[in-house]
This record gives C-alpha cells, sequence and structure tokens, in this order.
C-alpha cells in the first residue's frame, strides 16, 4: 500500500504511521490466531469406557463431611454421619411393582436414634402448649402431656425418646429445622434401609448382632443408652434393634423399621416394615386418642436425616 506525504510533512511521520498500522495489523491477526486456538465453547470430555489421556474430568461434588449439631438455646449435642450416593434394593416391594433398585443422594443421617435430652428440648420449652414463634416462621404445634410416664422408667438421659407418634416425630423434625435454618426430616424407608445395611448384603450374623444390637435376648426387656453396641460399618448405632424408628414409605405413608428390644433375632432384618396398630394405643383413654403419644408403643423411636 503507498501512503502520501505531504511534502512539508517530516519523514518519521510516515513511519511513524506505518508503524502504528503494522501494530495494528499484527494485533488482528494475533487475536485470530489465538481465537483459533482457543474457542469460546469450552471443551467437552467424550463419554468412554474409561478417560483417555487429554481429557477433560467434570469436577466431583465435595463429599460430605461428618458435624456437630448444637440445638440453638441449649446445651444439647448431637452427631450427623454422611451417607455416600448410591443404590439399595428393597426386596420386599418386589413382589408389588419390581421398582426395588432406589437411588440414594448423599444426605446426613443421625448418628444415634433422637434421645430425650434432644426431644425434650422441643417438646418442653417455655411458652405456650399450643405453639410457639420461631424468627419469622409459622407457628410449630407443641406435644400434650402424654399419658403416663413416657420413657417408661427405663432411662431419660442418653436414652432414646420413645412412645411418641409419627405426626410428633415429624413436627420435632418441623421445629429442628425451624432452630437450626437446616432441613431436616425423618428418612425414607430407602435411606433408612440403606444406611442399615452400609454396604453389607444378607442378614447380619449372630455374633454382628450381638455387637451391635439390644433385642429380645439381651436386652432385660428395655432400651438402652443409645451408643452403647457397637456402631455398623459406616459409623451409625442401634440401626437394629433398641428403639425401632419410624419412617417414610415408599407410597408416603408412615413405617417402622429395624425392630426394637422386644424383637427376636428372626425380625431383626434389614428389610422388615411395619405398620402402626390399634394396640399401640390401646390403653389412652382419650377419645380421640392423642395425636402426640403411643401409649402402649415403648418400643417406637426415630432418627432424623439432615439434607445438604
Amino acid at each position: 500500500m503507498a501512503f502520501c506525504r505531504h511534502p512539508n510533512s517530516p519523514k518519521r511521520n510516515d513511519e511513524s504511521l506505518q508503524i502504528q498500522l503494522t501494530t495494528r495489523t499484527c494485533g488482528r491477526l494475533r487475536h485470530r490466531l489465538l481465537a483459533q486456538s482457543f474457542p469460546a465453547q469450552p471443551l467437552r470430555a467424550k463419554h468412554s469406557g474409561g478417560t483417555a489421556p487429554n481429557q477433560l474430568e467434570p469436577a466431583k461434588p465435595e463429599a460430605l463431611a461428618p458435624f456437630v449439631e448444637t440445638i440453638p438455646g441449649t446445651a444439647v449435642k448431637f452427631e450427623m454421619i454422611p451417607l455416600p450416593a448410591g443404590t439399595v434394593t428393597l426386596t420386599h416391594l418386589e413382589a408389588n411393582n419390581g421398582n426395588t433398585a432406589i437411588v440414594i443422594k448423599p444426605i446426613w443421617i443421625g448418628k444415634t436414634e433422637v434421645t430425650w435430652d434432644e426431644y425434650d428440648a422441643y417438646a418442653l420449652r417455655p411458652g405456650k402448649d399450643a405453639s410457639s414463634k420461631i424468627g419469622e416462621l409459622d407457628a410449630i404445634a407443641q406435644p400434650s402431656k402424654p399419658y403416663g410416664a413416657p420413657d417408661r422408667g427405663f432411662g431419660h438421659k442418653g436414652y432414646a425418646a420413645l412412645s411418641m407418634t409419627f405426626y410428633a416425630a415429624q413436627e420435632y423434625c418441623r421445629w429442628l429445622s425451624a432452630k437450626t435454618g437446616k432441613k431436616y426430616r425423618l428418612p425414607t424407608e430407602a435411606e433408612w434401609e440403606y444406611a442399615c445395611r452400609a454396604g453389607a448384603t444378607g442378614k447380619l450374623s449372630q455374633e454382628k448382632l450381638e455387637q451391635q444390637a439390644w433385642y429380645w435376648d439381651n436386652a432385660e426387656g428395655k432400651t438402652h443408652p443409645v451408643a452403647a453396641k457397637q456402631a455398623n460399618a459406616w459409623g451409625l448405632h442401634d440401626m437394629l434393634g433398641n428403639a425401632a424408628e419410624w419412617v417414610i414409605g415408599h407410597d408416603g405413608k408412615a413405617l417402622v423399621a429395624g425392630g426394637s428390644f422386644k424383637s427376636k433375632t428372626d425380625l431383626l432384618d434389614y428389610s422388615l416394615r411395619a405398620k402402626q396398630a390399634p394396640f399401640w394405643n390401646m390403653t389412652d383413654p382419650q377419645m380421640p386418642k392423642s395425636k402426640w403419644w403411643l401409649s402402649d408403643a415403648t418400643f417406637v423411636g426415630f432418627r432424623v436425616v439432615c439434607e445438604p
């Protein structure tokens, strides 16, 4: 390209202009080369049986870590244990619809059953019996007084809370969620069985049952302090025996799982469930029966899960 120069203009101006144009041209060329080398769309690794060299690997989600929850306004603490993602086969559903393989997402579950220490913080909290305001949340119901001693004289501090209805267990979870700002709830039966199995298949051996569970042969007709027996492979105590535990069934209805101190060995099984029976509340003189307490279900408790 030729450049026109005024006769009186110094030559160095032409040279300066040429340098500027050359610099701009080089800049544009450099930009094009970079664009070709690094396209705007991100590279995606192609799926294959394994990860080939130089393929990009997707970022792995961070694993959940155990944590200790302190109920605000109290000195009461409890531990939550993470469950890894996986699948569990619910064999008792096989005869119904064959939908037995359930995917479990990462979640936390209580290391032990909910104790009286924890439940009392809810049931005996000061204020009106009917409700309590927690921040801007709706009023949450408070249990009525039970008919008789709900712990049945088995023990209180450090013992599994007993004899509450499915509704009462759910209301406790609502209250705990409001107090802590986390999402606590009852486990589904699939989550519960997955946690109980802790990677195991088949029934526990008699030796393992003796090490991990309070049941008919060793409990002496009562519950015992939580975590007095060995934990399972994932660090969870009393998944079988001690207190049976409320879970949310596959159909959304209430079930209990795990057996209790009243169960014989053939009823201490990962997959066995029970529904509430009329005799669980037979001696309650109220009509209608209490929606909070089961006067004759001295073997029913629960544990909580917490969503990430």
